[in-house]
């Protein structure tokens, strides 16, 4: 196994076949687990505004709230590539903006790349970001930030002229620079044609089995988050439940006496 991930290994996978994991990792703690488990990218993503702060979309999360969580995360990893998302607001004022802003997310947060959404209008901005050193991941398709425009959480490139947008982003992100871009929520065989096409690792979520890598939102997949399950979500456990059992197991015992035991007690 790899000692270290880095952005020349991401796309030196793509290039010798193999698959790519990401998870979605917001503190030291899972941070730790998710690394020792041998996941190879660590995306701190902005939907902790959902599965961390309980809110109802992504857009009230701000930089602070990120660099505060990339620094926990990276205290918790060795191996992975951490990764870190753009919140809404943080980069598409000015080029110059978004340059400070993810130089924040590398120096005082640690991140060892950014992730951004958007592609043609996206496009200068990532192309400006690589030039100075900022290693960038694209997303196109789904791109949460923009549920208003989109009217909710839809499907993109199903129609012709969708279809043709989401090719030209996609193409756009890598043009900029980007060592990676996620696909998310698009037709399975729109994005096996994009990950045929482009030159850099393509990373799923809801676009099918043909993309370089994967994703998921670690919440979503151990079933911690239960407010909504979209369709591309497989649930590997059930932690609620898990927790659940023994949180009332806790309660029973101190109702009853029962806990703290002698074995936990000191004299």
């Amino acid at each position: 196994m790899i000692e270290k991930i880095t952005v020349p290994e991401i796309v030196k996978m793509k290039q010798r076949g193999e698959k790519i994991t990401c998870l979605t990792a917001y503190d030291y703690s899972f941070a730790r687990i998710l690394d020792e488990a041998g996941i190879d990218i660590l995306l701190v993503g902005d939907s902790l505004g959902c599965v961390v702060q309980g809110r109802e979309n992504t857009l009230p999360v701000t930089l602070d709230d990120m660099i505060y969580h990339t620094r926990a995360v990276v205290r918790g990893r060795k191996r992975a590539l951490v990764v870190a998302d753009m919140p809404f607001l943080s980069y598409q004022v000015s080029k110059e903006q978004a340059v400070q802003n993810a130089g924040r997310l590398l120096q005082e947060a640690r991140a060892e790349a950014v992730k951004l959404e958007g592609g043609v209008a996206m496009r200068d901005t990532i192309m400006k970001m690589t030039e100075v050193g900022i290693p960038v991941m694209g997303h196109v398709g789904l791109t949460p930030q923009s549920i208003h425009r989109f009217g909710g959480y839809k499907i993109q490139g199903k129609g012709k002229i969708q279809r043709e947008a989401v090719w030209r982003d996609a193409l756009a992100v890598e043009e900029g620079g980007s060592f990676a871009v996620v696909l998310e929520g698009m037709p399975k065989d729109l994005a096996a044609e994009i990950t045929g096409r482009l030159s850099i690792p393509t990373i799923g979520i809801g676009a099918g089995a043909q993309c370089d890598g994967q994703v998921l939102v670690i919440h979503d997949m151990l079933g911690l988050f239960q407010d909504f399950t979209p369709k591309f979500v497989k649930r590997y456990a059930d932690l609620k439940g898990v927790i659940t059992t023994a949180v009332k197991d806790f309660a029973r015992e101190v109702r009853e006496q029962k806990f703290p035991g002698e074995e936990h007690s000191f004299k």
